[in-house]
């Protein structure tokens, strides 16, 4: 392979890398929006202790849009499962399976990170040396 040529393989293989990043930041933004979201849901499980039932509630239904409610039953929950289904916890329950998936999604946010790290430490790497092989090929 020509010093052209090697140029030529080493600047897609950057793009290619620069592409994998912009990825790999949608995905940790992704898993971020979704631990805060998970956060958000544990705290407002866990002072359910603290609440009387037929306590009022405004329930935000999306958009900045919320409805008023009256709590009936402040001993259980329901929580998702997947495909749509639910199924009823106690707060205690649920409380635990929430820390499981934060747990889990905190793990793949460090994956992500590292993954995103190495990529971003090869692209430099393989940058810097083309950027040699073109210096030396003007030469």
């Amino acid at each position: 392979m020509t010093t052209e040529e090697e140029i030529t393989r080493n600047l897609t293989l950057i793009e290619y890398y620069k592409q994998q990043l912009e990825s790999i930041d949608m995905q940790l933004q992704y898993l971020q929006t979704t631990l805060t979201d998970y956060q958000r849901a544990k705290m407002t499980v866990g002072q359910l202790h603290d609440a009387d039932e037929n306590t009022e509630l405004l329930i935000p239904i999306g958009a900045g849009t919320f409805v008023n409610a009256s709590l009936k039953n402040t001993s259980n929950v329901l929580i998702g499962v997947g495909a749509g289904i639910v199924i009823e916890k106690t707060v205690d329950e649920a409380v635990i399976k929430l820390d499981e998936r934060m747990k889990r999604i905190q793990e793949n946010l460090e994956k992500m990170f590292s993954l995103g790290q190495k990529i971003q430490s090869d692209a430099e790497e393989l940058s810097h040396k083309t950027q040699h092989m073109m210096e030396e090929a003007q030469r």
